[in-house]
């Protein structure tokens, strides 16, 4: 990755420079980052050392659980670290590393729940073709498609920033490289290069909000027709989705859909769909769910289970041996 300016590093603002509001703000976002950690990878090993496995939505959240994880991990990390450092820089190609990764797990994470909906509304809406219609293929091909979708998304934002001049200053009034705060310390005209911006994140947000809006339009309309015990259970998976999608979906819009300026309340917006909506993820799809909270116990008695059983032989082989 060629630097072609005279900028071989970022300086990255954060939130504060006052010694006692980092202290906090690294205890607070240590905290969050481990139960994230702990949360998503908890939903990852339930799901995979089941039977969830084989049902599509459970297969969707798995994989939403692992961009959440990753997402998360190009942002968080350096986020923490920061807090702490006396000078808090990023190099040029660290910086554009950055970019990359976070809107390429981003966009990943957008095309997943839009599978996830399309899940929802096969089995509420057709639940008589949902086995032939969300087989283990088409939910191979989803998946494809959303690591494709995401890589086109973040190689578009990425070009955007890779080929801008930059002449100083240096100071990104933000806590991680994003194309905004990139495109104000540019030393050329961004006006267009900020519509395409518009174009490749703002608008790509909106559309698939839109569909995901109808698609749930239209299972509200289905489940109108069923008995009170079948829709609070059509419904009640259906909460959980919306909640995320729009913890995820409304501080994102806020940020890409304008004109291309940043505000000190970017900062703010941008903790919802970078470290909060990938830290309650895991609480929203668990609170609700008796089939995923029944994988956790079973994994956790087996877990339990066999650390007792290695209890047990120790005093036993110390026996044999003396």
């Amino acid at each position: 990755m060629e630097n072609r300016n005279n900028i071989t590093e970022f300086i990255l603002l954060g939130f504060s420079q006052q010694k006692e509001v980092e202290i906090l703000f690294f205890i607070i976002f240590l905290l969050s980052y481990i139960a994230i950690l702990a949360g998503n990878l908890l939903i990852m090993i339930s799901v995979t050392c089941s039977q969830l496995i084989q049902q599509p939505m459970y297969f969707f959240l798995s994989f939403l659980s692992l961009s959440d994880l990753c997402y998360t991990s190009t942002v968080t990390p350096k986020l923490v670290i920061d807090l702490l450092a006396e000078k808090k820089t990023i190099s040029y190609n660290g910086c554009m590393t950055q970019l990359f990764t976070m809107h390429f797990f981003g966009g990943i994470e957008v095309f997943i729940l839009t599978g996830m909906a399309y899940d929802r509304y096969v089995a509420i809406c057709k639940p008589l073709h949902y086995t032939v219609i969300m087989s283990r293929r088409t939910c191979g091909v989803i998946m494809a498609a959303s690591c494709f979708g995401g890589f086109l998304h973040s190689f578009g934002q990425f070009m955007l920033a890779i080929f801008l001049p930059y002449c100083g200053p240096n100071e990104i009034d933000h806590y991680f490289c994003d194309v905004y705060p990139l495109l104000k310390l540019a030393c050329t005209d961004t006006s267009r290069i900020g519509l395409l911006v518009i174009a490749n994140s703002g608008l790509m947000g909106l559309v698939i909000l839109v569909v995901l809006l109808i698609s749930y339009a239209v299972i509200l309309y289905t489940v109108k027709s069923y008995s009170r015990e079948n829709r609070r259970k059509a419904l009640s998976t259906c909460t959980s989705h919306i909640t995320v999608v729009v913890l995820f979906f409304a501080p994102l819009l806020f940020v890409y859909i304008r004109p291309a300026t940043t505000l000190p309340e970017d900062k703010v917006f941008a903790l919802f769909y970078t470290i909060i909506a990938p830290m309650l993820n895991p609480l929203i799809y668990t609170l609700r769910n008796n089939e995923m909270k029944n994988a956790m116990k079973k994994l956790w008695s087996q877990i339990m289970g066999r650390r007792r059983n290695r209890l047990k032989d120790i005093p036993a082989s110390h026996h044999r041996a003396c």
